[in-house]
């Protein structure tokens, strides 16, 4: 079974370290983290910082950015590069309670939660956060760094920009074409596109 790294030791890193360890596909190698008073996170030992990425490449090829994005997408696209640059695999983990089309395409460093659909033809970006219980219909598109946050509906044939961010309980009307860098406040209810840099 392979290894694979987490970065990040917070809320979304737990979260994510639960569904790594449901899909029964991956030894988790340790966590790092730049707090240097963290020692520890749920029962896995915080074994170095961002400093240690290219030494520990020698002996973990893989890697999983545990880091979240409500805020802003800017510290999981920055950690991105770094990983990229020292040549780590950044695999989609998928939990095995989701149901994704087999026509339907996910790309690298994304994760999809529990009791996710994700419908045919609909594609989702590198580097997402597809929440628990959310639907993304078909023909959707995901731009990168997107986060899809708990219990979102995305109806048919939608498309979503970069780095955005769609708040829990959000529902988006079909054919709606959301910009880049769009903030979704929670409970939002969409019925008409957003220009890039929207909050609503």
């Amino acid at each position: 079974m392979d290894s694979i790294l987490i970065i990040g030791a917070g809320g979304h890193a737990k979260s994510s370290i639960d569904v790594i360890k449901q899909t029964g596909k991956y030894v988790i190698y340790g966590v790092i983290d730049n707090d240097p008073k963290l020692k520890s996170i749920l029962d896995l030992k915080i074994i170095g910082n961002d400093d240690n990425l290219e030494e520990i490449r020698k002996s973990c090829t893989n890697a999983f950015i545990g880091i979240g994005q409500i805020k802003s997408p800017k510290a999981r696209i920055e950690i991105l590069e770094k990983l990229k640059k020292i040549d780590y695999k950044l695999p989609c983990i998928i939990s095995p309670t989701s149901t994704i089309s087999r026509y339907s395409d996910i790309s690298e460093a994304s994760i999809i939660f529990n009791n996710v659909i994700i419908g045919p033809n609909s594609s989702i970006g590198s580097n997402c956060i597809i929440n628990n219980f959310s639907l993304i219909e078909h023909d959707c598109i995901i731009g990168n760094n997107v986060h899809v946050s708990t219990n979102v509906t995305i109806n048919g044939n939608v498309s979503v920009g970069h780095e955005t961010f769609i708040g829990s309980g959000s529902i988006i009307k079909q054919g709606v074409r959301i910009g880049s860098n769009c903030f979704i406040k929670m409970g939002s209810v969409i019925t008409k596109d957003l220009l890039n840099n929207e909050t609503i």
